[in-house]
């Protein structure tokens, strides 16, 4: 057993990746969709607009899922019983910029677009200033994904 803890470490890393980026985008389309729903109710012809609005607070859990499977490509070619703790330990806490900031940010992007929704709901003609500013959180969820890049760049299991 004590010979696969390394191992152990580094599908947790996997796992807090693209589990919570996930759920925080889950969670943040949630919030959307249920503004969404109410404005499409009194105005069907807004729902495309809409729709990508609450799109956006998904593309974190893309990001996990990217984390997941360049921390997963870093057990090819490894002999698994050669990966220390340390190193499982290493891949752990690399995982942790993309999935604790896409959980977050997901989750406030979903609130920023909820706004949003509230914008095309009086003037859909604004549709694309309510994306930039949910844009603009998206860009912490991109650093999280690059920050675990580069730190699994620096990481040689085996």
């Amino acid at each position: 057993m004590e010979q696969y803890l390394g191992l152990m470490l580094v599908i947790l890393a996997g796992a807090i990746s693209v589990g919570l980026a996930g759920a925080g985008s889950a969670i943040g389309c949630g919030i959307v969709g249920q503004s969404a729903a109410g404005v499409t109710a009194e105005d069907p012809n807004k729902f495309g607009l809409l729709l990508v609005l609450q799109a956006l607070p998904g593309t974190q859990g893309f990001y996990g899922f990217v984390g997941m499977f360049l921390i997963l490509g870093k057990l090819a070619g490894v002999e698994i019983t050669s990966i220390t703790f340390s190193q499982g330990l290493s891949v752990t806490f690399a995982a942790i910029p993309v999935g604790l900031v896409g959980f977050i940010s997901a989750i406030y992007q979903g609130k920023v677009c909820a706004g949003g929704v509230n914008l095309v709901a009086r003037r859909p003609e604004e549709v694309a200033k309510a994306m930039v500013y949910g844009a603009v959180v998206e860009t912490y969820a991109i650093i999280g994904l690059i920050s675990t890049i580069l730190l699994l760049q620096n990481i040689k299991l085996g």
